[in-house]
């Protein structure tokens, strides 16, 4: 199966009649496990991905680890890969071209790409440099002949930019400008208030993605609402690191083993890498 061909899959997973649906992955064991479930697509969690690597959530990460882990997954699953790379792992859009070549080099079909930055005096960037960026992941898809799917993600409400009712305007600005400079969805994490989603997706001429945990709306829901993709983002890699720290806990205290009841049969899982 080509590359281009995986992505196009990927693409039309956005279109289909129910949404697509991500647990995100930030290992290769977590990756087949996924994969095992059922899942249509694998999608990195870049906090999980950080983690597991030993370094802090944002931009922190060292981008040569980054791009060996997708690869290790994308040659591990037989699904379409998208990477979440942060805001490119570069400082500018030609560094932004340069990391999504090497994203396609490792195997994966799409990426997020977000507009939030770290240890800055606003905590996003102006919309015509995010816009740039993504262009310049755009064109390097391009010149490997990959329709590569680029979630553009904007942290509007994660960050909570501005007053509450200046949100919406301000997110449906930036998905344009996005959408222009070629992205193929708008990934808006922050927000699951079924009227807001509503609106974004009226808003908003392209797949729309959105970020879900505990509180949030059921599946079902959203996808009356209209949304195209969700995400459980690093939640699922969170609970994996609760279970270990709850373990340990009772471990050292008590002394005994409940929070280990309903682990992964070893069998099982030691078969998905045979």
């Amino acid at each position: 199966m080509t590359l281009n061909y995986k992505a196009t899959a990927f693409a039309a997973l956005h279109r289909g009649p129910t949404p697509l649906v991500l647990a995100n992955a930030w290992d290769v064991a977590s990756a087949r496990v996924v994969e095992a479930s059922g899942a249509p697509a694998i999608a990195t969690t870049s906090a999980g991905v950080a983690w597991g690597l030993g370094y802090p959530d944002g931009d922190a990460v060292d981008v040569d680890r980054a791009i060996d882990l997708i690869a290790r997954i994308a040659a591990a699953v037989d699904v379409p890969v998208t990477a979440d790379i942060e805001s490119g792992y570069a400082a500018d859009a030609a560094g932004v071209g340069r990391t999504v070549a090497r994203v396609l080099e490792a195997g994966a079909v799409g990426i997020n790409v977000e507009d939030a930055r770290t240890n800055a005096d606003s905590p996003l960037r102006p919309v015509p440099e995010q816009a740039e960026r993504l262009a310049a992941a755009r064109a390097a898809a391009e010149a490997e002949g990959v329709e590569l799917y680029i979630n553009a993600r904007t942290d509007v409400y994660l960050r909570a930019v501005g007053e509450p009712a200046e949100r919406l305007p301000a997110t449906l600005e930036r998905a344009a400008a996005y959408l222009e400079a070629g992205a193929s969805g708008i990934f808006v994490p922050g927000v699951t208030e079924p009227a807001t989603v509503s609106e974004l997706v009226r808003g908003i001429a392209a797949p729309v993605n959105v970020l879900v945990g505990p509180g949030a709306p059921p599946v079902g829901q959203l996808a009356e609402l209209g949304v195209a993709r969700i995400s459980t983002g690093s939640s699922l890699a969170a609970a994996a690191y609760a279970v270990a720290q709850r373990a340990a806990r009772e471990l050292a205290g008590p002394g005994t083993y409940e929070a280990l009841t309903g682990e992964l049969d070893y069998g099982a899982l030691n078969a998905l890498f045979g």
